[in-house]
């Protein structure tokens, strides 16, 4: 999705973005920046689940604006067709073109709420069957053995009804975590930092209020503010953040004394509560890296992973990374014997060592041997040269802070139905 609304921008920018973004090489990156320009166009642009969405203008504006701008327009997209994908955005593009356009006004943001859009929107959503639905991104995805299902939450429209005409009257809640760990060359962690959410998305009608109580134990900052300026302080509890901010519809008269948060929840999907932890923490994974000379021209790299969680958890779609010296030009692997779901990778035009794996099931260590080899004589230090390793993956049904909705409760006055 292209955004043109004032027209100051040429019809081919779509083309001129494609190419631009397909082709980039640079400074030998494999993808390009989320902002750049082309001939005096600036181009903003952010992928969800596979899409691109993007923005153009040949004015100079804040950057992170626009980027607030198109996560939210990509989030209220899919509070209105159930889910994202070509084939849905395909199916409705009338509807998507008439939430643009109630969204941006010439170029100027207007509303990016879902409830508020429900007034001037008047297209009906035309539902893709969530059978043919391709695997969704780590924040949208429950597993069910090894097979990835679409969420129930990611998959329905917050404006279409069930078959028969049913209401649907169904809340959902999930806690999303992005960790990050810096670890020494000794395995020492240097720093810590949990940037987590508790994301909800509404179907329930007749605005009720609902309530979410949180851990007793939690404690917010050190500061000993109050919680409207999300410093707290409430003990010294087991699970301690740094800093939050709730959503406008969230009250907190209660919240210093019991940790329970009060909202009427708006349709569609929103943050109730952001937060902030760098108190120390338990790493989900460890990594050792050992890198040694193995004759002339030539050196051999041992990776080893051990993941730090319970045997009943898996984690999906893990993936390290390792810069190797520049004048690295091959690199042999060897993995366990009999292990299935691997991949392993080269990549020549930016010298880097890639190892995927499917699967990590908790408390299991897997191990990687690479072989590199040389263009010229080690005149520098190998281990200055190599890496830092890099490691991405997904945990589902697990976090790291312990912070938990402990009990979600509310009344649905309508059919006096709780949930």
């Amino acid at each position: 999705i292209v955004t043109t609304d004032r027209g100051e921008v040429a019809k081919g920018s779509a083309e001129i973005f494609f190419r631009k973004v397909k082709f980039w090489k640079e400074d030998g990156q494999e993808e390009a920046p989320p902002v750049f320009n082309v001939d005096g166009v600036n181009y903003f642009h952010v992928k969800v689940v596979g899409l691109l969405f993007v923005a153009t203008t040949r004015v100079n504006v804040s950057p992170s604006l626009v980027l607030e701008l198109l996560q939210r327009i990509a989030r209220v997209i899919k509070d209105y067709l159930g889910v994202l994908s070509e084939d849905s955005l395909r199916k409705n593009f009338v509807l998507v073109y008439e939430l643009l356009d109630e969204v941006i006004d010439f170029g100027y943001m207007q509303t990016t709420s879902t409830e508020v859009l429900k007034s001037y929107i008047f297209n009906e959503p035309i539902v893709v069957d969530a059978a043919r639905l391709q695997p969704l991104g780590p924040a949208a995805i429950f597993m069910q053995g090894t097979k990835r299902m679409p969420g129930t939450a990611i998959t329905k429209s917050v404006v279409a009804n069930e078959p028969g005409g049913r209401k649907r009257e169904e809340i959902f809640v999930d806690i999303i975590e992005k960790i990050s760990v810096t670890f020494s060359s000794s395995g020492y962690i240097l720093t810590s930092e949990i940037d987590g959410t508790i994301q909800m998305k509404s179907y329930l009608t007749g605005n009720p209020e609902i309530r979410l109580a949180l851990n007793e134990d939690l404690s917010i900052g050190r500061g000993g503010e109050s919680a409207n300026d999300c410093r707290s302080s409430y003990g010294s509890g087991a699970v301690i953040l740094d800093d939050c901010n709730f959503h406008e519809s969230v009250r907190l008269d209660s919240f210093d004394m019991d940790r329970t948060l009060a909202l009427v929840p708006p349709d569609g999907e929103f943050p109730v509560m952001n937060y902030r932890m760098t108190q120390e923490f338990k790493p989900p994974f460890h990594i050792n890296c050992l890198i040694e000379e193995a004759g002339h021209l030539k050196a051999e790299v041992i990776l080893k992973v051990r993941a730090e969680f319970p045997s009943n958890i898996t984690a999906n779609t893990v993936v390290l990374e390792m810069p190797l010296p520049k004048y690295t030009t091959r690199a042999s692997f060897e993995l366990e014997p009999g292990v299935t779901g691997q991949r392993t990778d080269f990549k020549g035009a930016n010298k880097k060592l890639e190892w995927d794996l499917e699967k990590f099931v908790g408390g299991v260590e897997h191990t990687l041997r690479a072989k590199l080899t040389f263009s010229q004589e080690l005149h520098a230090n190998i281990i200055k040269e190599a890496g830092p390793v890099s490691m991405t993956f997904t945990i589902p049904m697990y976090n790291v802070s312990r912070l938990q909705v402990k009990i979600l409760s509310g009344e649905i006055l309508a059919d006096s139905k709780e949930i």
